[in-house]
């Protein structure tokens, strides 16, 4: 149970409902197969996961002469999607993507795609470079078995607190790992140390495996000074694997300081919360990519469903547009959320702090957030779309959530505004853990959607006032 639930590596339910399909006719968990996909949408079996309106038993018909306004008008409303003969054109442009060498892209094929040098920080990245997964977690899994099946033997370095399942891969398999939990610079302090008397105990081999770390991290927001821990890791010999995750190559640019970059597409460069896909992305400046590459090459499976891809090609089309949006949206909740908190000056507030890159180790991530420039069209990166509220009393972070009008639930990089107390989910039976490591158990984490910004602000307002009132009340009685 624990290998499925931390590694990442057990089905999806396309390709579970597939596998059903395929039993023989009259077995009792038989189910027919699903009709094919020709050209607009899969059907979905269950409600929650079709597109709105879209229950009819099979997809409509579409005349080939529409306009062009026609055309883009239904690709929207039906979320069409490349027919699942072209899966290996969906995954390549996924590679490309991810890669960052798309200077023009139409998944279509109606135009060639213009390909140009990577804008990932790292120009020779190639569409080779990247790898598939069927999950974030699948693809820190396999980071961390390429670096087993690769290196000298040792233990890794977890640095800041992470996802809870990135941890418990490098405690459970392999010689372990140290725990950095803070992520702080007094954290590579400690680090330095580490590397040192490993050092002596073995000259002859690195002394540690690889560094692990979120940039920024979750769900304390936390980045880390990653210049430092390069040029510790070239000191020492060892990998660094940077989940990019929260930040996104949207907003930072972390590749440069990384051997592996790691990622849930599941998130935000899906958004629409019905695929979940995962990548790994070699350096190819990095000292060890020439083994890595290697060894991927003769080593790597595509484990990666077909029809998945063909969702996550069709839901990424336009992820660069909607971080922008999510960026603006998030950042103008923080501001008011941060400035009615004690972190402000606030006295008497009942929000403790906002966990946020804009304020949390603000001086390292703008070290690596994107800048604009006028040469290249990029833009200059946000600060993403997650972060993490801390209240003064439990009543007041308990008001807040249940006022809060979004959806609850535990994922993260979703469409529509999403929050949940995390600390509760994730670590319940280990909650005095946590918070050594500044994770309070009444912390409220959201991931921010892409709905109107007055609206949203007017929802935090009344959860604001709710959590205020209850705080109020508490004292009184």
């Amino acid at each position: 149970m624990q290998f499925w639930q931390h590694s990442g590596a057990g089905i999806s339910s396309r390709l579970a409902e597939q596998c059903l399909s395929l039993l023989p006719e009259g077995s009792p968990t038989s189910s027919p197969a699903p009709p094919p996909a020709r050209g607009i949408s899969f059907k979905s079996s269950n409600k929650h996961y079709g597109v709105k309106g879209a229950r009819r038993s099979s997809p409509p018909t579409i005349a080939e002469d529409l306009n062009a306004d026609h055309s883009v008008y239904l690709e929207e409303r039906y979320g069409r999607n490349l027919p699942i003969a072209a899966a290996a054109a969906a995954k390549r442009a996924l590679h490309r993507r991810i890669a960052g060498v798309l200077l023009r892209d139409d998944p279509t094929g109606a135009q060639s795609p213009l390909l140009g040098p990577s804008t990932r920080g790292v120009s020779d990245v190639s569409e080779g470079d990247v790898f598939l997964y069927p999950g974030g977690m699948n693809a820190i899994w396999n980071a961390h078995q390429l670096a087993l099946a690769t290196r000298p033997l040792g233990k890794s370095v977890c640095f800041g607190f992470p996802y809870t399942d990135t941890l418990k891969i490098l405690q459970k398999w392999g010689p372990g790992c140290h725990f950095l939990g803070h992520g702080l610079d007094s954290d590579i302090d400690q680090l330095e140390k580490i590397l040192e008397e490993e050092s002596k105990l073995d000259p002859s081999k690195p002394p540690i495996l690889a560094l692990f770390t979120e940039f920024p991290s979750n769900p304390l927001l936390r980045s880390a000074d990653l210049p430092r821990l390069r040029a510790l890791a070239d000191q020492y010999d060892f990998l660094i694997v940077i989940d990019e995750t929260i930040g996104n190559f949207i907003n930072v640019e972390v590749l440069p300081f990384a051997d592996i970059v790691v990622s849930s597409l599941t998130k935000v460069f899906s958004g629409s919360s019905n695929v979940m896909g995962g990548s790994l992305v070699l350096n190819p400046k990095g000292r060890h990519y020439t083994i890595l590459r290697s060894h991927l090459d003769s080593d790597y499976e595509d484990t990666y469903f077909d029809q998945d891809a063909i969702f996550m090609e069709r839901n990424s089309r336009d992820f660069q547009r909607r971080i922008k949006v999510i960026d603006i949206n998030t950042e103008a909740i923080c501001d008011f959320l941060y400035s009615r908190s004690q972190a402000a000056g606030v006295p008497n507030a009942v929000i403790k702090d906002v966990a946020y890159p804009k304020y949390t180790t603000p001086a390292h991530y703008a070290a690596r957030r994107i800048k604009a420039n006028a040469q290249t069209d990029a833009e200059q990166g946000g600060y993403g779309g997650l972060f993490s509220v801390t209240f003064t009393s439990s009543s007041a972070s308990h008001a807040f959530f249940d006022a809060l009008p979004c959806y609850k639930g535990p994922s993260l990089g979703t469409n529509f505004t999403l929050a949940c107390p995390f600390t509760i989910l994730a670590h319940y039976n280990e909650l005095d853990w946590a918070a050594q490591y500044g994770v309070d158990a009444d912390l409220i984490r959201v991931s921010v959607g892409l709905e109107d910004t007055s609206e949203l602000l007017v929802g935090f307002d009344l959860a604001m006032k709710a959590a205020e009132a209850a705080v109020t009340q508490n004292e009184t009685l």
